[in-house]
C-alpha cells in the first residue's frame, strides 16, 4: 500500500511545488499534502523536519525521502511504470527528458523577472532581453514538441514534461506574454486542465502576500 506525502510551499508562488503535485494528480495517485509557508522566520526549520535540503518539494514514501522536482518525477515513473510519466516511445522519451531537464536547469532570467503568481493577469512587467530570449526558447520547445508529437500536450498525452513547464504557463498567462498560435493553444490546454485550475484557484485564495513577488498591476 502506498503511503505518499508531498511537502509543498505556497500555491500562489511555489513553481517547484506545482510540478510533482500536478504529476501526482494526473497519475491519480493518493497522497497526503503537507503545505508550508516559504516566507516566515521559521521556514527553514520547518522544512528541515522533512529534508536536510530545506527546500520544496519533498516526496515521502514511507521511510524514503526524495527531494528535487525532477528526481521526484523519475521516482514516480518507477513507482507507476505503466502510467505514462514519460512517453512510451524511446526517442520521444529521450526528448521529453531533455526538455524537462532544460527547464530544470535553465531560464533563470525568466524565472527571476517573472515570478510565478497565481493571482491573475498583471500589467506593467516588461521582460529584459535575457528573459525574452528565455521566452523565445521555451516557445520553440513547445512548438517543436507539439508539431512532432501531435498535441494537445507536448508529447501527445500528458507527461512529466508538461508538469515541468506548467509554472511557465502560469507566468506567461499572468504577465500577458504574447505567444504565436501553437504556443497559445498549448497554454490554453494547460490552463483548462482540471488539476491546474484547482491549484490556481487555491493559490488565489491564499492570504499570505509577498510584496517583492507581487510585481506589476493586477488587472481587475
Amino acid at each position: 500500500m502506498l503511503d505518499l506525502q508531498l511537502v509543498i510551499g505556497n500555491k500562489r508562488y511555489s513553481s517547484w511545488s506545482l510540478r510533482p503535485w500536478l504529476l501526482l494528480r494526473h497519475l491519480g495517485a493518493s497522497f497526503a499534502e503537507i503545505q508550508l509557508s516559504l516566507y516566515r522566520p521559521d521556514t527553514k526549520a520547518q522544512l528541515q523536519r522533512y529534508s536536510k535540503a530545506a527546500k520544496v518539494p519533498v516526496l515521502i514514501d514511507g521511510d524514503l525521502v526524495v527531494w528535487d522536482s525532477l528526481a521526484i518525477c523519475e521516482y514516480l515513473a518507477e513507482l507507476f511504470p505503466e502510467a505514462g510519466v514519460w512517453p512510451a516511445d524511446r526517442a520521444a522519451r529521450a526528448v521529453a527528458r531533455a526538455v524537462a531537464a532544460e527547464m530544470h536547469s535553465s531560464f533563470t532570467a525568466l524565472c527571476s523577472e517573472l515570478p510565478m503568481n497565481c493571482s491573475g493577469p498583471r500589467a506593467g512587467v516588461v521582460p529584459s532581453a535575457a528573459a525574452q530570449a528565455d521566452i523565445e526558447r521555451i516557445v520553440t520547445i513547445w512548438q517543436e514538441c507539439r508539431a512532432s508529437y501531435g498535441g494537445p500536450w507536448l508529447f501527445g498525452a500528458f507527461s512529466a514534461a508538461d508538469a515541468m513547464y506548467a509554472p511557465v504557463v502560469i507566468r506567461f498567462d499572468t504577465y500577458q506574454v504574447p505567444l504565436p498560435p501553437m504556443a497559445a493553444q498549448y497554454l490554453s490546454t494547460v490552463l483548462a486542465d482540471t488539476p491546474m485550475r484547482e491549484w490556481i484557484a487555491s493559490g488565489r485564495e491564499e492570504l499570505e502576500l509577498v510584496p517583492e513577488i507581487e510585481i506589476g498591476t493586477l488587472i481587475a
